[in-house]
Order: C-alpha cells, then structure tokens, then sequence
C-alpha cells in the first residue's frame, strides 16, 4: 500500500519545468510529508479529451495538465476511515471505482513514499535517476471537495523485502497516455513498475536492489 508521501520544492519546479500552464498553480502546491485526508497537488485535466487538430497540423496539440488541490481519501458511507488505495488489478471491476478509473484519471507527482518493514522501521523508496515519481490515481468529487486515490499493484524486487504493495509508478513519457488513452490505461494497471533506491532510518545510506 501507500500511506504516506513527501513533496519538496524540487518537486513542485520539476512539474513547473515539465507542464505548461501550471506556474501560477505551483506557488500553492502543498509540500512536505502527505498523509491521508491531507491535501496534495494533484495533475489532471478537466475535459479529458485531447486537443482537436490545428488547421493544417498532421498532429494533436500537445495536452495541458492542471494543478489542482485534492484530499486524499474516499470517504467510506457504511463505516469509519478512508479509502486511500486502489489495487491497480481490480480497480475498474469494483463498483466504487470503476468511473473514477475510467473517467477521472490523475497524476500523484512525490519526492519519495515511505512504507514501514516489520520491525516498524520507516523506509523511504525514491527513484535512482529521476527526481519526482508520479503516482497513478483517479479522483472524485465528494461534497464539493476533490478527493483523489492512489493505485497500488504488486511490489516489484525493490520493493518486495519491505512490503507486498507498492504504488503504480508511471514514466514521465506515460503521463500524457495515462489521462487521455483508455487502452494505454488497461496496459498500465498491469505494468511492473520501475525499481527504486531505498534509505531506512537507521542505515544513512541508500541500497539499489535489483
């Protein structure tokens, strides 16, 4: 699972860097460690539908992602808690998701994400060569409040020692495809993600497995 995530100012001026149309939107994004009910700055897109060709173009305009605020967590109607991860396998044949997943696709940018081992130590995983992961998520509207969820799928080998879950990491290259591409999105709720660096607390250092 995923139950907690840091942003950073890098962060926020990789997004800055990478989008157009977000560099008003960054001076607000939330950083620091995420928990849930918390809010964090979420991609997406309103009209998820890409750009309509220019007159004379043989291609699509590139898409604009928006900056937006979100809480993270479904509320839960019949009892207490929120629902804060979705098993990326499962996500579109589950009622509650199914829409979401479907529609209302999001993009979770983080420095790191942490999970805890058996012997309660905190350990933090980040990428070796990139300076944000992006997380995939959906979102709804409850209340008048976005909320958004992160998938999770099964925990590659960098991942596995620690824990059995581990957020669905997207590429840089996939973003675009994860909002606006149906068929890419039935591809990426089965991919394996990419291997990460990890640091626990007691060891100041950083191991790659492999």
């Amino acid at each position: 699972m995923c139950g907690r995530f840091y942003v950073d100012e890098g962060t926020a001026r990789e997004i800055e860097r990478m989008i157009r149309g977000v560099d008003q939107q960054i001076k607000n994004m939330h950083t620091g460690d995420i928990c849930p009910s918390r809010p964090a700055g979420i991609l997406t897109c309103h009209n998820r539908q890409r750009n309509p060709l220019e007159a004379g173009s043989e291609t699509e305009n590139p898409p604009v992602f928006e900056l937006k605020e979100m809480y993270w967590g479904f509320p839960q109607y019949q009892k207490k808690g929120l629902l804060i991860n979705a098993r990326a396998e499962t996500a579109v044949e589950r009622k509650t998701f199914r829409v979401s997943v479907q529609n209302r696709r999001c993009i979770i940018p983080a420095k790191h994400f942490y999970e805890w081992d058996n012997q309660k130590n905190k350990v933090t995983f980040f990428s070796k060569d990139r300076p944000v992961l992006y997380m995939a998520g959906f979102y709804n509207r409850f209340q008048d409040e976005d909320r958004f969820i992160i998938l999770t799928t099964q925990a590659n080998a960098s991942v596995k020692p620690v824990h059995n879950r581990m957020p669905l990491i997207l590429e840089e290259s996939e973003l675009d495809d994860w909002i606006w591409d149906d068929r890419f999105m039935e591809y990426a709720l089965h991919k394996i993600p990419p291997e990460l660096l990890r640091e626990q607390e007691y060891e100041q250092q950083s191991l790659f497995l492999t």
